[in-house]
């Protein structure tokens, strides 16, 4: 009996110590504690949000058909710049830059539409800040609220215009040409304002939309007292 006791545990402890005869190492303790379904669910979220960042480069891709037709009509409401930014807010900054890139670059070899030089270079590096910016700030907000939507879409709408204005003023430099500042003013505020009035009513209404039907879900603050 006594023999048959020691065997066990020697057994026991040859496979909690290893074969070496060494206790676990902090790589095997990690492992043990790590849940095996964690780089699962990672994977699943890199497909899902690979996915999204796919569906709203074919809509900036197509919505411009819509609302577009007529080319003033479509620079006043800016319908590519919406995909961009909703890619940032959902699926995070990483992918809203690179949509926000590729997007018109993409739109221009497709459909000639907008011209690739100077406007869609322009707006590559305008939309990637959109998209870069409202999603950085986004996913560090506290609370992710409507009214945590407007402190981000804000901001990024101003970054994103100052780089296409530095952008248009490098490039006409370099072309032998001149962007004036009231060119600026004009590019970026006056003629956008029916564009930027759509983005701030239709975003936010979007977003509490999807949160509504648990597609993506606002972080509210908890409304009960802190106990003292």
């Amino acid at each position: 009996m006594e023999s048959t006791a020691v065997g066990y545990t020697r057994r026991y402890a040859k496979a909690y110590l290893g074969g070496d005869g060494l206790p676990p190492g902090p790589e095997m303790v990690r492992r043990e504690r790590e849940p095996e379904g964690e780089p699962k669910l990672m994977r699943s979220r890199g497909v899902k949000r690979l996915a999204l960042a796919a569906m709203f480069l074919a809509i900036g891709l197509v919505l411009p058909f819509f609302i577009g037709q007529i080319p003033a009509v479509g620079k006043m409401l800016l319908p590519m710049h919406i995909p961009v930014l909703l890619c940032g807010l959902i699926c995070g900054w990483q992918w809203g830059l690179g949509v926000g890139f590729i997007l018109p670059l993409l739109r221009s070899l497709l459909f000639i539409m907008p011209a690739m030089y100077p406007t869609a270079v322009a707006m590559a590096f305008e939309m990637a800040a959109y998209g870069a910016v409202t999603g950085f700030l986004y996913a560090r907000s506290k609370w992710q609220c409507v009214k945590a939507l407007y402190k981000c879409l804000i901001p990024a709408m101003l970054a994103g215009r100052l780089v296409w204005g530095v952008v248009m003023f490098l490039m006409m430099g370099l072309g032998g040409g001149t962007f004036t500042f009231e060119a600026f003013l004009a590019g970026a505020v006056l003629n956008a304002v029916p564009g930027i009035v759509l983005q701030l009513v239709l975003i936010p209404a979007v977003m509490v939309l999807l949160d509504r039907t648990k597609l993506v879900c606002f972080v509210h603050p908890d409304p009960s007292p802190e106990l003292v």
